[in-house]
C-alpha cells in the first residue's frame, strides 16, 4: 500500500533517488518519564525484541556513499538496540544535479533547492515549524488501522513542514508511504529484516515502514512509531532542501569508511533526530499527541546504542531533546556543531 499526495506534473523530470533510512531494534525495558522541561527523561518501555542473530557492535550499511551521489536514509544497528537513523545509497542523476547547480543552472524540478549544509536557508534564524493538531486514530497491529495511523501522522508532518520549505523558498515534494516491504526500490535492494526497522529512499521519495519489522521491534508503542516516522521524514526534508546532495559532494570514500566521512554521516543522522523532534514539539499536547506521548517519542531517540556512523547514545538522545526544547530549525545545525557534539 502506498500514500502519495503529490504526483509529478506530466513531462516533469523525475525526482532523483535520495538516501535510504533505517531504524533498528529496541533494547531494554525503560519507564517513560514525563517532565515539564523534558530534560529529565528515560526511553519508553518496550518488550525485549528478538536479536535476530546480531552480535554486539555489528551494524548494517544500506548501500554506499559515492562521491557526488549521496542521498541519505537507512539505518545502523547495534545488538539489542534500535537506531532510528539513516544511511546512504547512490542516487541516479545526483551528479548532474550538482554540476548544474555549480554552473548556475536550475536543476529541472528542483527550483529553489539550495545545495548547502550549514548555510542552508532552512537552518536560518527564526525558522520554525507550524504548530499542528494531529488527529490520529488508534494504533494497532491490524494492517488497515496501522496504515491509517501512519497516513494521518504523515498528513500532520507535511502540514508542519511545508510552510517551512515555502518560507525559505525551497521545494516541497509529497512523500510516499509503504508498509509492505518491496524486494527493491530505486535505492536498491531492501535491507535485511533482522537488521532494519524502517528506512527512507529518496530515489522514489518513499518512507518504508514494513509492518512486521515495526511491530516486532516496538509493538504498538505510539511514541516509538511517531519518532521513527518523524526521523524518516527528517531525511526527506534534508533531501528536499538540498543538504543531502551537498554533503554527498564532500564524501571521500565509497563506503564512508574514513573518520571524516563517518563524521559527516553522523551529522546527517543526528540532524534527522533533531528534525523529528521539531515536529513532535510542534504537535505536543494537542490532538492525538499528548504531552506524555511526545515525551515518550523524544526519549525514543536515546533508546539505542553507540554507533560510529550515528553517534553515541548520549548524542543521539541529546539532539532529539535539543530539537524538542529549542523548537527552531537553527538549533538542528549539526553541520557547524563541534566534533564532540556529533561523536
Amino acid at each position: 500500500m502506498s500514500l502519495s499526495g503529490n504526483e509529478p506534473a506530466e513531462g516533469a523530470r523525475p525526482e532523483p533517488p535520495p538516501p535510504t533510512v533505517v531504524a533498528e531494534l529496541p533494547r531494554a525495558t525503560y519507564a517513560p518519564l514525563v517532565s515539564d522541561d523534558y530534560l529529565a527523561w528515560a526511553p519508553p518501555a518496550y518488550a525485549q525484541p528478538k536479536r535476530g542473530g546480531l552480535s554486539t557492535g555489528s551494524r548494517v550499511i544500506i548501500g554506499l556513499f559515492s562521491a557526488a551521489l549521496l542521498f541519505v536514509a537507512g539505518a545502523v544497528v547495534v545488538d539489542a538496540s534500535r537506531t532510528v537513523s539513516g544511511h546512504a545509497l547512490p542516487a541516479p542523476d545526483a551528479e548532474s544535479e550538482l554540476a548544474k547547480s555549480k554552473a548556475g543552472e536550475k536543476p529541472g524540478a528542483k527550483v529553489g533547492k539550495v545545495l548547502e549544509t550549514d548555510k542552508n536557508p532552512i537552518l536560518g534564524e527564526g525558522v520554525a515549524l507550524t504548530t499542528v493538531t494531529c488527529t490520529l486514530p488508534q494504533i494497532s497491529k491490524n494492517d488497515a488501522e496501522l496504515l491509517a495511523f501512519y497516513k494521518a501522522a504523515l498528513v500532520c508532518l507535511e502540514e508542519a513542514w511545508k510552510p517551512v520549505l515555502d518560507q525559505v523558498n525551497e521545494p516541497h515534494m509529497g512523500v510516499n508511504l509503504e508498509i509492505e516491504l518491496p524486494a527493491s526500490s530505486r535505492c536498491g535492494e531492501a535491507p535485511d529484516s533482522k537488521k532494519a526497522m524502517a528506512y527512507y529512499c529518496p530515489g522514489d521519495l518513499t518512507i518504508y515502514l514494513p509492518r512486521e519489522w515495526m511491530l516486532s521491534a516496538v509493538g504498538t508503542n505510539k511514541g516509538a512509531h511517531l519518532a521513527t516516522l518523524a526521523h524518516e521524514y527528517g531525511h526527506h526534508v534534508q533531501h528536499e532542501s538540498g543538504m543531502l546532495a551537498a554533503i554527498s559532494d564532500q564524501m571521500t570514500t565509497k563506503d564512508e569508511s574514513s573518520p571524516d566521512d563517518k563524521q559527516r554521516v553522523r551529522r546527517i543522522e543526528l540532524q534527522a533526530n533533531c528534525f523529528g523532534a521539531l515536529f513532535i514539539a510542534a504537535a505536543a499536547g494537542r490532538g492525538g499527541i499528548s504531552a506524555a506521548t511526545a515525551n515518550s517519542a523524544v526519549a525514543d531517540y536515546g533508546n539505542t546504542g553507540d554507533s560510529d556512523t550515528h553517534g553515541s547514545r548520549v548524542n543521539q538522545g541529546k539532539w532529539g531533546r535539543i530539537g524538542f526544547s529549542e523548537k527552531k530549525t537553527a538549533a538542528c545545525n549539526t553541520w557547524s556543531a563541534s566534533e564532540s557534539a556529533v561523536s
